[in-house]
């Protein structure tokens, strides 16, 4: 089982920024960061066994980063068989031939190296390796029941997080929606993030996935706590909390000036690592916290309008802002966001201040200012504002109450392009 640390103690007064002084991490007992990383794989997989299956994003099985990768663990004599039939969106019946391939391969350890599809197929194929199918048994949370097969997560873009995660999401052609398992059980066994890997990036991929990123980060500092009972099961997902607020911050620092630049000048190599771990902190954070109104309505969104989920999530953060900015005490959080965001002194920092950065940050990226841009229509909206309250994990962690009219409000002025607190111009 994953490594997971617990602090339940009240330490003090005063810090009206903090939710109550409880916290909850589950993270890889062992995570790695920085360029030439890639290089302690051998060392890191064969902890867990010498039959390896790599599960690899297929653009990169010819690339020279890949080759060189696969090289070291052969010489460190580890059996490597690459899976790379990975479908962007991972429907999940696309995923029995993989498990297949792993049961009859007998992989001792899952070796994943890509985006955020290809991590999550690599821990769905290493769960359903361990205990069989079919995937929906597993669908929610804490329906996984036991370790499954030991898997390291080598992330090649920079904003899912899922390789410090403990959830996997695929399409299932029967619902509406995307869906998830989560479980602290699908954390990897190890993460290992080498920020080399994301120099070939595309500008539009950079853009997407590192402004869901800060979408990570802003949801999980601002999810609302949960009232753990300690004696029963914990949920996955247990709210903002002490462990999760530092990360949320950290990621906020680095993305905020380094996001536009990997953006415009992808081959800037501090830009890459500062967003590289900017991803890697939202990830260690939400993986704790849970994320909420953003990714509830991009789900139906991304769905009907079939854009990237980074896009859908990056176009919603304005106006979700603009929304929580109701609440003083997530006001009150948002300023500190800012703070960390603009590296300014907390008495400069304001929740309006931080709407502007956010919208300024889209605008710098090309993130679409309205959902018309991306295709909706005004009669659209109040079937995704159903189907967002559909998600109730998502809609659960939100620091208002939520409503069909509350997230109506919300997509009709993303639609128009309205800020109440702002402006988009």
């Amino acid at each position: 089982m994953p490594d997971e640390t617990v602090v339940a103690e009240s330490t003090g007064a005063g810090d009206d920024l903090r939710s109550a002084a409880v916290g909850t991490l589950r993270l890889p007992p062992r995570i790695h960061f920085g360029y030439g990383a890639r290089r302690h794989l051998p060392e890191v997989v064969r902890v867990h066994g010498r039959r390896v299956l790599a599960v690899v994003d297929p653009f990169l099985v010819r690339t020279p980063i890949f080759r060189e990768t696969v090289d070291a663990l052969t010489e460190a004599r580890l059996d490597v068989l690459v899976h790379s039939d990975i479908t962007p969106e991972l429907p999940v019946d696309t995923l029995d031939a993989a498990v297949a391939t792993a049961r009859d391969y007998r992989a001792e350890v899952v070796l994943a190296i890509g985006g955020g599809s290809a991590l999550d197929a690599a821990k769905l194929i290493a769960l359903l390796s361990a205990y069989g199918g079919p995937a929906h048994r597993y669908y929610g949370e804490n329906l996984v029941p036991g370790p499954i097969v030991p898997l390291v997560a080598v992330p090649t873009t920079a904003g899912t997080g899922s390789e410090v995660t403990p959830v996997a999401v695929v399409s299932d052609p029967g619902r509406e929606l995307k869906v998830g398992i989560s479980s602290p059980f699908l954390v990897p066994s190890a993460a290992v993030v080498d920020p080399e890997f994301t120099l070939g990036t595309p500008a539009t991929v950079t853009a997407w996935s590192g402004i869901d990123a800060l979408v990570h980060a802003v949801e999980s500092f601002t999810a609302r706590p949960v009232d753990l009972d300690w004696s029963g099961l914990l949920p996955v997902f247990t709210g903002r909390n002490v462990l999760s607020e530092p990360f949320a911050l950290q990621a906020a620092a680095r993305l905020g000036p380094w996001l536009p630049v990997a953006v415009h000048r992808p081959g800037d190599r501090q830009a890459r690592r500062e967003v590289a771990l900017g991803s890697l902190l939202g990830g260690m954070a939400f993986g704790a916290t849970g994320t909420h109104l953003c990714h509830a309505l991009q789900y139906p969104i991304g769905a009907l309008t079939k854009t990237p989920h980074g896009l859908g999530t990056g176009l919603m953060l304005p106006y979700v802002i603009d929304t929580l900015m109701a609440q003083p005490a997530v006001a009150a959080q948002l300023a500190a966001l800012g703070a960390a965001l603009e590296a300014i002194p907390a008495a400069d920092a304001s929740a309006a201040r931080t709407l502007a950065r956010v919208v300024e940050i889209n605008r710098e990226i090309g993130v679409p200012r309205t959902l018309a841009e991306i295709g909706l229509t005004r009669s659209q909206l109040p079937q995704i504002a159903e189907l967002g309250l559909r998600s109730t994990r998502l809609i659960a962690a939100a620091p208002v109450d939520p409503s069909r009219e509350l997230l109506l409000d919300i997509l009709e002025r993303a639609h128009d392009g309205a800020l109440a607190n702002g402006s988009l111009r």
